[in-house]
């Protein structure tokens, strides 16, 4: 059958079903991936942290709490211990005196940026297996779905 072909024969439905079914496993290895290159430094959500801190600077205990779907005190608690080994930083928010903004330290994002570059070529030794059209291929798939998403979170 050609991608025309099963283009015109597959619903959303049945998209959104393979979609799902091919997210998960990849999600999967890629979480694996990133933990074992953190495995001796840091705890599973302790690394989620710092992922979570890469992609939201500034974020307060609450924000990270409900990512984590911990209580405050718990993730007050992981924070504290990141910022003792210097992996992130702790400021008062000027406007409201009992919150704090929480980021990245240079030694966070080093740590991080390390584990993504290594999870990247594991998973390129993966895709060595793909011809060149295949690359392309999936490259174009994902562009799509990165658009379809992107303007879902706006609406």
């Amino acid at each position: 059958m050609s991608s025309d072909q099963l283009a015109q024969t597959i619903t959303p439905k049945e998209c959104a079903t393979e979609l799902m079914d091919t997210i998960l496993p990849v999600m999967q290895f890629i979480r694996t991936e990133m933990r074992s290159q953190s495995a001796s430094l840091l705890s599973v959500p302790q690394f989620r942290v710092l992922a979570f801190l890469n992609v939201h600077p500034g974020a307060s205990l609450s924000d990270v709490a409900e990512h984590l779907g911990v209580t405050r005190a718990t993730a007050s608690a992981m924070t504290d211990r990141l910022v003792q080994r210097g992996f992130i930083d702790r400021a008062e928010r000027p406007q409201e005196r009992r919150h704090v903004a929480l980021k990245l330290t240079e030694v966070g994002s080093a740590h991080l940026q390390q584990s993504q570059e290594n999870t990247r070529d594991r998973i390129a030794t993966l895709l060595n297996q793909l011809t060149e059209e295949q690359l392309s291929t999936v490259l174009m798939g994902l562009g799509m779905l990165k658009e379809v998403f992107a303007d879902a979170e706006l609406g």
